[in-house]
């Protein structure tokens, strides 16, 4: 299982639903659904490093598996927590600064295919991502 390369967002499901739910608002929503976001990971024994950007920022992020950190979404949602692996599944979870209200992420490798699920207060989404 390598999650190492560059994937570019194919499509999203429910993901406008998640963000109104996280609380981004309209004009971001709407621009985020087609923000063109490409993920670059590069795995290192336990270490991760990952570049996004998209037509809105650039995130250059390193973590390592089991270690705290803090990091913000492009909306400037402000959060703590962890990343795991377990089996084939990489597992985030983050609690918002703001509220304490946990966000749950995971990746998993499907066929050719890179899915993100997204889980926060009951609405689940997930973007699927190809490599590029």
């Amino acid at each position: 299982m390598t999650f190492n390369g560059t994937w570019k967002v194919d499509r999203s499901d429910n993901y406008e639903k998640f963000m109104e739910k996280m609380g981004v608002n309209m004009v971001k929503r709407k621009l985020a659904a087609h923000d063109n976001l490409k993920i670059i990971i590069e795995q290192t024994g336990d270490k991760f490093s990952i570049k996004e950007s998209s037509a809105f920022r650039t995130l250059d992020l390193d973590f390592t598996l089991g270690v705290k950190f803090e990091y913000s979404l492009a909306d400037g949602t402000e959060l703590a927590g962890s990343w795991a692996v377990e089996g084939d599944t990489m597992k985030g979870t983050f609690n918002r600064k703001d509220n304490n209200n946990v966000l749950t992420t995971t990746r998993v490798i499907v066929g050719d295919e890179l899915v993100q699920s997204y889980s926060y207060e009951g609405v689940e989404a997930k973007r699927i991502f190809k490599r590029g």
